[in-house]
């Protein structure tokens, strides 16, 4: 009877510099633990930054339509060109993956997404979540907006005990 994987929890937000350079972190998590570890992206939109609200919203969008974090990489990739062109930026990337990018489109108007942020957000809020990036991952809360010097080795040493505890 093995216990459930993992989860870590990233609260990020698309419109955020603070989390591009949390990618690196993410793709070396994802490539150490495959899928022992679930990395789940959880929204935090802030309200400094005027289209987070929409990135979540088409961030959701790409998890629906199968490529959830090529999408966020991406966006976050190019948070400068982001912050320029807004909406219709989300749907320009996801016409360059392959993505519905009408689908894109509609979704950021009927908010089909818009519950799931919102949750996000307020369960961030409830735990202690102030910025973007912040890490959960065994009970622990562990902020990156700052700096990530050192994050990533924390977050593999809880991994590591939680995956050692059920094994």
């Amino acid at each position: 009877m093995n216990a459930p994987n993992p989860i870590l929890d990233v609260w990020c937000e698309l419109q955020c510099p603070d989390c591009r350079s949390a990618l690196d972190d993410l793709r070396a998590l994802r490539e150490r633990y495959g899928d022992r570890v679930e990395l789940r992206l959880r929204h935090f939109p802030l309200e400094k930054h005027k289209h987070s609200f929409a990135g979540a919203q088409a961030a959701e969008e790409a998890f629906a339509q199968g490529k959830g974090w090529p999408y966020v990489e991406a966006v976050l990739g190019r948070v400068e060109e982001f912050d320029r062109k807004g909406e219709p930026f989300l749907v320009e990337v996801a016409g360059e993956l392959g993505l519905d990018a009408e689908e894109f489109d509609t979704a950021l108007v009927d908010g089909r997404h818009i519950l799931i942020v919102d949750a996000d957000q307020a369960e961030g809020k409830v735990i202690g979540v102030t910025g973007t990036p912040t890490y959960e991952i065994g009970g622990e809360l562990l902020h990156g907006g700052k700096s990530q010097e050192g994050l990533r080795e924390r977050i593999e040493a809880i991994a590591d005990r939680l995956l050692a505890e059920r094994a």
